[in-house]
Order: structure tokens, then sequence, then C-alpha cells
């Protein structure tokens, strides 16, 4: 499986390879990175004996390559690197809407896995959505992410969108959420430091709690909403007519949507 090269080591690209170093995955000599404006994790690499930006002829020896470029460059990543990699290197995927069909094709008829992570693998708590066609390209994926958190294997490639929009995307969802929470806390009379720290605080502690138990989160809910209380007033909001159900519906199909339109 090894020596693993990353075409890119961006913002995911480098929680990858963070989470790695984390879980002690992987040496830092069994990595190569190519990425012109190298981060700090991508430099951290280097330092523990990654190969950095090597000459393209020793892309030959890689046994895995993660095309971890953002969409729009997939192509000229493989215009450009393609040629110099051995016929029997895997090409896993994460570059969101771009089927595996169209990425073999590039590569010169590669086997290719298609995964959509998240960045919390970095803390090795990320979510990555696998497909594959091959057995082997699939165990692959899943040898180089079940250390980064939680693997979900799709039946059907076109599921990928879907993957995308309720989990590759999902963290900015949350983000945007705890955003709005401290603004309304600001909002009601709390200063920027009390509302930051008590919305913070609140949703990483629900969010372990949903974790631990593993009870459903309309139970979880139901637990906390006491009849006539203040949480439930505010769940009359949030699930209203115009409250979460439908905006996360809307959310989740313009996600949806958009994927499929990177790939067309």
């Amino acid at each position: 499986m090894t020596p693993i090269l990353m075409l890119g080591a961006g913002r995911m690209g480098g929680a990858i390879v963070e989470g790695w170093a984390r879980a002690g995955a992987f040496a830092g000599s069994d990595l190569m990175i190519v990425d012109p404006q190298p981060s700090d994790v991508a430099l951290a690499a280097a330092r523990a004996g990654a190969r950095l930006n090597p000459p393209d002829s020793d892309l030959a020896a890689a046994r895995t390559v993660i095309l971890a470029v953002k969409p729009q460059k997939w192509l000229e990543a493989a215009g450009q690197y393609a040629s110099w990699l051995s016929p029997d290197a895997v090409i896993i995927s994460i570059a969101a809407g771009v089927g595996s069909q169209a990425i073999a094709k590039e590569f010169g008829g590669r086997t290719v896995a298609r995964v959509m992570p998240t960045t919390a693998a970095a803390i090795c708590q990320g979510t990555a959505s696998l497909y594959a066609d091959d057995p082997a390209a699939l165990s692959r994926a899943h040898a180089l992410f079940e250390p980064l958190g939680t693997v979900v294997d799709l039946t059907d490639e076109a599921q990928i969108h879907a993957a995308t929009a309720v989990s590759g995307s999902a963290p900015a969802y949350l983000y945007a959420f705890i955003e709005s929470l401290e603004a309304a806390g600001m909002a009601a009379g709390l200063s920027a430091a009390d509302a930051s720290r008590l919305a913070r605080s609140t949703v990483t502690g629900a969010a372990a709690l949903l974790a631990q138990t593993g009870e459903q989160p309309a139970e979880l809910r139901r637990q906390v909403t006491s009849p006539n209380g203040t949480t439930e007033a505010a769940m009359n909001v949030l699930l209203g007519e115009h409250g979460l159900p439908p905006l996360m519906r809307e959310a989740v199909a313009a996600a949806l949507r958009r994927s499929r339109e990177l790939g067309a």
C-alpha cells in the first residue's frame, strides 16, 4: 500500500496527513506529498521523513495515490502526473462530484476508489463515505481511513452525492449553527465571550453525549424538552413550518445539486 502519494495537501489533504501522524498509522517515510504551496502540516510531514515535491520520476514508486486537489483542478493533476505513476497504483479520490469512470480514464485505466471525508480526520474523529467497484480498492480505502474515524461503505456510486451533502459538507452546517447561536445569545444580552463559551461548550457536550450513549437524536431531544417549558417554546420555532426540517432539506438538496454539477 505504501508509499502513499498525496496529490494536494490543502485543508482536507492536510487533515488526512495530520490524522495519520496523530494515529501513528503511517511513518513519514511512507508518504510523498506534491503541493506547490506546502502547508505547515506538509512541512511537518517532511520533517518527519515524507518526501515533499519529489522529482516526477520518483512518483512511480507510489502504490497508492490520493487525489486531494480541488475538484476544479483534478484534470490538470491527472494530465500532469498520470504518466509518471506505476500501472498498479490505486487512485483514491476525495474530489467532490467527480465520477470514478472519469478518474480512471484520465489516470490510464487505474483502479479507483472514491472517498468523501471530513476535516475532523485531523483529530481521528472524521467520517468517510467510501465507494469502489473493485473490492481491493475498497479495502485499500478502508486501511487509509479507518485510523481517522468512522467509515461508511456506499453500495452505489450515485450515493456519493448524498453523502457529500449529508456528511462531507455538514461540518460547515454545524459551524454555521454555532455562529447563529452565539449571535442570538449576544442579541439576548450576553457578552460575546460568554455567548461563545456557552454555545460552543453546550454543542460539543451534546454531540459527545449523542456519541457516547448511542441514543437516537429525537429521544435525547425529548429528554430535555419539558412540556410547556423554555425548550419546548424554542422547539416550536426550530421544528415549525419554516424551521430546521425544511431548511435542512433545502440545504442538502442544494449541496447535492452542486455535487452533480461538479461531475458534469
